[in-house]
């Protein structure tokens, strides 16, 4: 199902990784993207906040969250493909994406779900142990839920493709798919 649209050579792409704090979402994306969805151009406001204060990259979060929004703009005004990560926890993407898809882009969502906000907390707290940044839990929580139900109510129909997974294991197993 995916291939046809992951390997159109002059047709732009967006590909969304979507999925709670502690899903994995960076880890899949160095993996698929460049492997899979042949789209190597990765825009994440972790990695820019990251960038902008190595040491507490939390105190910069809204700053790179600006700068993903103006590099996605910036992508979208040039028609190229890209990538993004996201929580889907608010629909501040939704607009532009219907506006994207209207315009000649093809939409791939990708959401990696855990089964219990309890996991996504216990996986942050453990990225912060080995050095990553933190999430506060209450944010982890209202965002888990808030996610995975912006996912089903509204992102999933702005999708060319879309596919649920569940990343609670080694390997992420599918769990439902689908078209537009």
């Amino acid at each position: 199902m995916t291939s046809k649209l992951l390997h159109a050579p002059t047709t732009p792409k967006i590909v969304i990784i979507a999925g709670p704090n502690g899903a994995g979402k960076t880890t899949f994306a160095r993996e698929f993207l460049p492997h899979e969805a042949n789209c190597p151009d990765f825009i994440n406001a972790d990695l820019i906040a990251a960038g902008l204060s190595p040491f507490k990259p939390e105190a910069a979060a809204f700053r790179a969250g600006r700068l993903m929004l103006q590099e996605i703009h910036e992508k979208v005004r040039q028609q190229k493909s890209f990538a993004f990560e996201t929580t889907l926890s608010g629909r501040t993407y939704l607009k532009l994406l219907q506006e994207c898809r209207a315009n000649g882009y093809h939409i791939m969502l990708i959401f990696l779900s855990l089964p219990t906000a309890d996991m996504a907390v216990t996986r942050v707290a453990a990225r912060v142990i080995q050095g990553g940044h933190n999430v506060p839990e209450l944010d982890i929580r209202r965002r888990f839920k808030a996610g995975l139900n912006n996912f089903h109510a509204v992102y999933k129909q702005v999708a060319d493709i879309w596919t649920l997974y569940d990343n609670s294991g080694t390997i992420p197993s599918i769990l439902d798919q689908g078209e537009n």
